[in-house]
């Protein structure tokens, strides 16, 4: 059932007012009044999804044509916006969180003179977000997919005056140009096959009824280039390498990238497109590989960092292979539902490190941590449930979630996939404890001088925190097993992915026994974390010497390899194109053309000499080859 519903349109539009009246009249409003503003344009964005939410049924649609935006027959597309039940989670996630964080960064920003400024990039952030989410059709989705890419380099090079900000910013947008690169082109060729079959329509529902007319090979050619975009929105291998840099931005920026807006944005495409995706088998089982080498991958390289802020960036790159396997097997909701869970914990989990980085006046090294348990006690417990969620902790919303993805890949009978995805849930559990208690418990290693300063944040940051705790828990529990008390989540997003999988029609001994062996792995891993790290053990001093962790440590030296395989040639020969190309064949056009003009004007300035009487003979002249002319016919 379609209905019409203009109130979609102000979900986007109050946040781009506030980034408007911030950029054009923020120095005079002040900076505390911008950032209310900021708040205020997100949560009114928040209660109306809120509203859309409360009148959508499950199988109903609302629609809003806000104008025609192309129409060259018999092409034609609408600036569109539709809500439909995935739609709508994804509104909640986007300005629910997005609102928190904003109420977060009053306090964490205060002080910063650029504090406007960021409110603007913010709500624009939430602005292009939703735009992306709302769309119902590709070009929409697309200007939503460009934008979140500016603002992310806009936000991550937010300090722009250090070069390693801006340096961090540029990574983020050319890599993430590489796979929207991928994306045009699977744009322009899906329009071009739907065209051939007599319908020249890029709107998802069109897509939809059309899919099966699309031959099998283009399908799968277009599904792998939508999911090369999806590599870089939502960093997986092998363009995952700018998402760990991006924590060159404030703390509150990265908790909004990883939890509420850009990751999110490939998984977010993939899901809304799967009824493309599962016309074509190929891709989905590249998909379900990706996800869980870029799973493991990541896990591994974050139990050997040591900056706060990177262990969570890499975290979040190995959760986002938990959704992208979860895709690969055609589980979506599963992929949904993670992503929604994961929204609560990794934003808790990175304005709990904020809260730590504001305590330490911006240290982020944890071995200059330690023992900041009694002095942070909000944020010590609230960090404690988001890293008890994401390692799966029974009951807690990263318990459900996970738990879902795990047995959906294994109902799939892709038993070596599972098994990595298992592996790396313990060392989730082992990576996130190791850092818990290298941050909060043990011995003091923070400086002197800043030992005494040491206090918990104002409530403006620790109100959001415990809020997102408490989501932390709860919202597993709208998609639990149907041996519990079952979800509501399935029947909410049945009319967006169908049925229900075949992995509910399995034993119900054989999934609590892969319930019990996942959260023993968890549990090892976390015990592991505390006799290395929890107690003052010379074991780990050991491990961090070591070939294996320095290697580890260093990325597995991936960027290194990059910069020789990639950014070294390409620069190389850019630069001779600047020396030797440009000059010599370029300019040498140019310049040609310009040289031959001026010789063949040389002759005809004689014409142009300023003398009368020259003039004169020439107008003569002409006058008798004229009238010869005539007379000779």
């Amino acid at each position: 059932m379609t209905a019409t519903l203009t109130l979609l349109r102000y979900i986007p539009l109050f946040p781009l007012l506030g980034a408007a009246v911030n950029i054009f009249f923020g120095a005079r409003l002040g900076r505390k009044s911008a950032g209310f503003l900021a708040c205020a344009a997100v949560a009114l964005s928040f209660l109306v999804s809120l509203q859309v939410f409360l009148l959508l049924s499950p199988t109903g649609v609302f629609r809003d044509t806000v104008f025609t935006w192309i129409d060259s027959e018999p092409f034609k597309a609408s600036l569109s916006f539709q809500a439909d039940p995935l739609t709508v989670v994804m509104l909640l996630v986007i300005t629910g969180i997005g609102f928190l964080i904003h109420v977060y960064s009053l306090g964490y920003m205060a002080h910063d003179e650029g504090m406007i400024r960021y409110f603007a990039y913010l709500n624009l952030f939430v602005f292009f977000m939703s735009l992306l989410v709302l769309a119902d059709n590709l070009l929409v989705l697309f200007v939503g997919w460009e934008g979140v890419g500016l603002c992310s380099y806009l936000l991550i090079g937010f300090w722009y005056r250090d070069h390693t900000n801006t340096i961090a910013g540029n990574k983020a947008f050319i890599v993430n140009r590489i796979g929207d690169f991928g994306f045009i082109l699977g744009l322009l060729l899906l329009f071009w096959e739907m065209s051939r079959h007599g319908v020249p329509s890029l709107n998802f529902s069109d897509l939809r009824q059309a899919a099966h007319l699309l031959r099998p090979e283009i399908v799968a050619l277009v599904t792998l280039l939508f999911f090369t975009g999806a590599t870089g929105k939502s960093a997986q291998i092998p363009l995952y390498v700018w998402l760990p840099d991006a924590m060159q931005g404030p703390t509150p920026v990265s908790a909004l990238i990883h939890a509420a807006t850009m990751v999110t944005a490939g998984v977010y495409m993939t899901a809304r497109l799967n009824f493309l995706f599962t016309l074509a088998p190929e891709t989905l089982a590249v998909v379900a590989a990706i996800g869980a080498l870029t799973a493991i991958f990541a896990a591994t390289i974050a139990v050997a960092q040591n900056d706060i802020k990177r262990v969570l960036a890499y975290s979040t790159v190995s959760q986002l292979g938990y959704m992208f396997l979860a895709v690969g097997v055609g589980a979506f909701s599963a992929a949904v539902f993670h992503l929604f869970t994961h929204a609560f914990f990794k934003a808790c989990l990175f304005l709990g490190s904020g809260s730590v980085i504001h305590a330490l006046d911006g240290e982020q090294d944890m071995r200059k941590m330690g023992g900041l348990r009694r002095h942070l006690p909000v944020t010590y417990w609230t960090y404690l449930i988001a890293a008890l969620a994401i390692s799966g902790a029974p009951l807690t919303a990263g318990f459900f979630s996970k738990d879902r993805i795990l047995w959906e890949v294994y109902a799939s009978r892709s038993i070596a996939l599972w098994g990595m995805a298992w592996l790396t849930a313990g060392l989730t559990a082992f990576y996130m404890f190791r850092q818990f208690f290298m941050v909060f418990h043990g011995p003091s290693r923070v400086p002197e001088p800043s030992r005494s300063h040491i206090h918990e944040s104002p409530r403006v940051m620790t109100a959001p925190l415990i809020v997102l705790a408490l989501g932390s828990i709860f919202a597993g529990w709208l998609a639990t097993p149907e041996f519990m008390w079952g979800g509501v989540w399935d029947h909410w997003l049945q009319p967006v992915f169908g049925g229900p999988k075949a992995a509910e029609h399995h034993a119900l001994s054989e999934e609590l026994f892969l319930m019990a062996l996942t959260v023993g792995l968890g549990a090892l891993g976390a015990l592991v974390a505390y006799f290395l790290y929890g107690r003052d053990s010379k074991i780990a001093e050991r491990i961090a010497a070591g070939a294996l962790y320095r290697w580890l440590g260093n990325k597995y030296y991936v960027d290194e390899l990059y910069d020789r395989l990639f950014v070294q040639p390409f620069t190389a020969w850019s630069n001779w194109l600047a020396r030797r190309f440009d000059p010599g064949f370029i300019d040498g056009i140019v310049n040609g053309v310009a040289a031959s003009v001026r010789a063949r004007s040389l002759s005809w300035r004689r014409l142009q000499s300023g003398n009368v009487q020259h003039y004169l003979f020439a107008f003569l002249a002409g006058t008798l080859l004229i009238f010869a002319y005539f007379l000779r016919w």
